[in-house]
C-alpha cells in the first residue's frame, strides 16, 4: 500500500513548511528512513526522512512550494501500483495548491502563447464602439506583443499575427521593427529637455520565507497583548574593556578570543541568578521561575532574526560562551541548528552596538518576561570630582513584561548588572 509524504512539525512552532529541494526524483527508489528532502522551516532547514519503503510515485508539492504541517506532499509505493486515487485525494484535501515543476521548481517565463491564453481579451467581449481603443482591444496580441508596440509606435491594426489562431507575439512586432515600418508614437510638440526614465521594474514583491511569517506573527503576539515598559541604565565599560584584552592576550596562544557581548552574556546570567524573578517566564495563570539560566542571544540571518540559546549562561566561563555563541551563529547563518539549539531561553540579549547603535529598545519573545537591548560603547565626557574626562560608557535597556517585573525588580537587576560589568572581577573570579 502507497504511503504518504506529510509535510512534517520539524520545529515546535512550525505550522507550515516550504520545500527547499527534492533529494529524490520521481521514480526513484526510497528505503524507510533515508532523506529525501530538505524542508525550511521558521527556523532552520531540516531534513525529511521517508517512512515507508518503495518508489517515490508523485511529488504533489514542488521545490519552493509550501504546504501547512499534516499535509501529504509526495507518494510513495510500488511501481505498478495505482496511486491515481490516493494523489487526486492528497490534492483535494490540500485544495491542490502545490508547486508544481514550472513554477516552484524554476521554470522559465511563461511564453507569449501562454501570456496571451490567461489575458488577453476575446474578440468578442470588446465594447462595440468605432473607437480606436475599441479596436485595439479587438486585437489578438500577447501583453508582451502590445507593451512593445506601444513602445516602439508600431500599429497593431496593420499587422497580422504569426501566433496561435493568428495572435500577434513578440517576434511579429520584433519583425516589424527590423523592417523599419515602425512608426512614431506621436507626432505632437515634444520637449526638448531629456527625459530621464529608469531602467528595470517599478518595484518587486518579495514573498515571506517561512522565518518572516513566524517573526510577524511572534512580534503580533508580543507587542500587543504584553505590556512592555522600558529602564535604561549607563554603564561604565573601561574596566571591562581591560579585562577583555587581558583574556585575549591569554587566547592568542590557542586562536581564540572573546567579545565584549560575551562578557555581557556572562554578567546577565550572574545578575539573573540573584534576581530569579527577572528569569521567568508568563504562563496566563502562573509565573514560571526558573532554577537554570539560558541565555537566548540574537543573531541576525539572511530573512530575519533568530536566538541561539547559551545553556546554563552562569555555569560557563567566558572563554566557553564566546567559542559556543560563534559556533552557534555560524549555523545559525547557514540554517544548520537543531529545534533544540534556538528554544527553551529564559532570558534574551539583542546586541546593535557593533551596527553603530547606542540605545534602542528590543521587543519581548513570549512567553519570556524580559530581553536586553545593548548598545555600542562611545567615549563621552563625564564629570568626575569636579573635572570632565571621557570614559567609556553603553547604555542598556531592558524590556520589562509588567505582569512579572515591576519597575523596582527590574532597576534592581539592572543596578547588579552594571556593577558586574563595571568590576569585572565579580563574575570572573
Amino acid at each position: 500500500m502507497a504511503t504518504k509524504v506529510h509535510m512534517e512539525a520539524l520545529s515546535p512552532t512550525m505550522e507550515e513548511g516550504q520545500v527547499v529541494k527534492w533529494l529524490k526524483s520521481e521514480g526513484d527508489d526510497v528505503t524507510s528512513g533515508e532523506i529525501i528532502a530538505e524542508i525550511e522551516t521558521d527556523k532552520a532547514t531540516m531534513e525529511l526522512t521517508a517512512r515507508g519503503d518503495g518508489v517515490l510515485r508523485a511529488i504533489l508539492v514542488g521545490e519552493g512550494g509550501t504546504a501547512p504541517v499534516g499535509d501529504v506532499i509526495a507518494l510513495i509505493g510500488a511501481v505498478d501500483e495505482d496511486i491515481s486515487e490516493l494523489q487526486a485525494a492528497s490534492l483535494a484535501a490540500s485544495g491542490g495548491n502545490g508547486v508544481g515543476a514550472g513554477e516552484g521548481e524554476g521554470g522559465g517565463a511563461p511564453s507569449d502563447a501562454e501570456l496571451a491564453a490567461r489575458t488577453d481579451v476575446a474578440a468578442g467581449e470588446a465594447p462595440a464602439s468605432g473607437s480606436d481603443s475599441a479596436i485595439d482591444r479587438r486585437i489578438k496580441a500577447s501583453p508582451l506583443a502590445r507593451r512593445l508596440a506601444t513602445e516602439s509606435g508600431v500599429e497593431l491594426s496593420r499587422m497580422s499575427g504569426s501566433g496561435p489562431a493568428g495572435r500577434i507575439v513578440k517576434r511579429d512586432i520584433e519583425a516589424a521593427i527590423a523592417a523599419g515600418t515602425a512608426a512614431p508614437i506621436s507626432t505632437a510638440p515634444t520637449s526638448t529637455l531629456p527625459v530621464l526614465v529608469p531602467s528595470g521594474a517599478e518595484f518587486e514583491d518579495v514573498p515571506l520565507s517561512q522565518m518572516r511569517k513566524t517573526i510577524a506573527r511572534r512580534l503580533t503576539e508580543s507587542i500587543g497583548p504584553v505590556p512592555h515598559f522600558f529602564l535604561t541604565i549607563e554603564v561604565d565599560m573601561g574596566r571591562a574593556m581591560d579585562a577583555r584584552r587581558t583574556i585575549n592576550a591569554m587566547l592568542e596562544r590557542e586562536g581564540r578570543k572573546i567579545s565584549l557581548n560575551d562578557l555581557i552574556i556572562r554578567a546577565t546570567a550572574a545578575a539573573l541568578k540573584r534576581h530569579p524573578a527577572c528569569n521567568a517566564h508568563w504562563l496566563g495563570d502562573s509565573i514560571r521561575l526558573f532554577n537554570r539560566v539560558h541565555i537566548g542571544v540574537a543573531v541576525a540571518v539572511e530573512d530575519g532574526l533568530i536566538t541561539p540559546v547559551i545553556r546554563d549562561a552562569d555555569l560557563k566561563g567566558v572563554a566557553h560562551i564566546g567559542a559556543e555563541v560563534r559556533e552557534l551563529a555560524g549555523r545559525a547563518r547557514e540554517k544548520k541548528l537543531q529545534p533544540d539549539e534556538y528554544t527553551g531561553a529564559t532570558f534574551s540579549i539583542s546586541n546593535l552596538g557593533m551596527f553603530g547603535i547606542h540605545e534602542f529598545t528590543a521587543v519581548i519573545n513570549p512567553p519570556e518576561a524580559g530581553i536586553l537591548a545593548v548598545g555600542g560603547v562611545e567615549e563621552v565626557p563625564v564629570a568626575e570630582a569636579g573635572q570632565v574626562v571621557v570614559r567609556n560608557r553603553m547604555k542598556i535597556t531592558m524590556s520589562c513584561d509588567h505582569r512579572v517585573i515591576d519597575g523596582a525588580l527590574g532597576a534592581a537587576f539592572l543596578a547588579t548588572l552594571k556593577g558586574m560589568l563595571e568590576e569585572p572581577t565579580a563574575i570572573l573570579a
